[in-house]
């Protein structure tokens, strides 16, 4: 990345100047949803949502060019016995995805949202947690860097999703350096652990964090040592879209943890972010929590794929359709409320 310094720099500096939201797009959307026909309020969060769009993108509240961005990565503490599948079905996920077979295709069509599937050096997984890095310096930062590129197509809705066999290990293991508590808070079924692989996964976080306790203050070195290739890759992605005025939905406990390390090197980081949905795994909701943030969707899912932010950008579509399509009261001849 830099021609001088270590590779994290450039992130670093990043991170330190972010750009913040547009106030003229705010005070603008407001004035309009004063005048749209209905109640003030009563579309409820909608309309927080049409605001959040109007100031994150720095125009009036529309979402015409949705995208799903898929990161797929595979992951060295697998070799634990952490998870009832093997580190194989991330690839053939990935082909299920190519092939239109995966749920998330099908919400992509039903809301008319693109999709991108980026496969990220699958055939290398990274190092193994308890006992090492998972990635070098460079070449996290080399991920985070092409998880920026996510967006280079161009996009007004970015949603982020993932797939990896173990990777909801990591992101306990992220909440764990993160937010301190007992590994039993952070982990949870995954792709359905239960019994002595459940025991396995809770052990495999305790030995990675005490492992690399003495460099956990970092964020970033918590993501190389602790994290993944398509944990990077997210974080690089919603760091990207923050820079270039795109709103972002986030989906279930492995992106939210991506997102929380965004969150723990800057407090506003995630200010152009919302939760897509609180998933099934039990330390979502928690991790959310320590965000400061309302999930749109609580349906029980815990899939992945970024199935709970496509869903959630039907709603953020509807939001915006509401709020540049409605009439106002003097369109639809429609009397405002009686000022005194």
């Amino acid at each position: 990345m830099s021609v001088t310094g270590l590779p994290f720099d450039d992130f670093r500096a990043l991170l330190r100047d972010l750009p913040g939201p547009s106030t003229a797009a705010l005070v603008a959307a407001r004035e309009r949803d004063k005048q749209l026909t209905k109640p003030p309020g009563a579309l409820g969060r909608l309309e927080e949502i049409a605001m959040w769009l109007a100031a994150w993108s720095g125009r009036a509240p529309a979402v015409n060019r949705p995208l799903v961005a898929i990161f797929a990565g595979n992951h060295g503490v697998t070799k634990h016995g952490i998870t009832p599948f093997p580190p194989s079905v991330t690839q053939q996920m990935v082909e299920n995805f190519a092939a239109g077979g995966a749920a998330i295709n099908q919400i992509c069509v039903t809301h008319d949202l693109g999709l991108k599937i980026f496969d990220l050096a699958l055939d290398y997984p990274t190092g193994d947690i308890t006992c090492e890095p998972a990635l070098s310096e460079r070449d996290c930062a080399a991920t985070m860097a092409f998880g920026m590129e996510a967006i280079a197509g161009g996009t007004d809705l970015l949603c982020i999703g993932e797939m990896g066999i173990g990777n909801t290990t990591i992101a306990a293991a992220i909440n764990l350096a993160l937010y301190g508590g007992e590994a039993e808070d952070w982990v949870g079924p995954g792709t359905g652990s239960e019994g002595d692989v459940l025991a396995r996964k809770v052990a495999a976080v305790k030995q990675a964090v005490a492992f690399h306790s003495e460099h956990l203050s970092d964020p970033l070195e918590v993501l190389r040592r602790l994290g993944g290739r398509e944990i990077a890759a997210m974080a690089g992605a919603i760091l990207a879209a923050r820079m270039e005025k795109i709103p972002v939905l986030i989906d279930g406990y492995v992106a939210t943890a991506a997102a929380s390390i965004l969150k723990a090197a800057n407090s506003s980081a995630l200010d152009h972010c919302l939760i897509g949905h609180v998933s099934g795994e039990p330390g979502h909701l928690r991790a959310i929590e320590r965000l400061g943030k309302t999930p749109l969707l609580a349906l029980g899912m815990r899939l992945g794929e970024g199935t709970g932010a496509a869903l959630a950008a039907g709603i953020v579509k509807a939001a915006a359709a509401c709020h540049t399509g409605m009439a106002t009261f003097e369109q639809a001849g429609v009397s405002n409320k009686t000022h005194e």
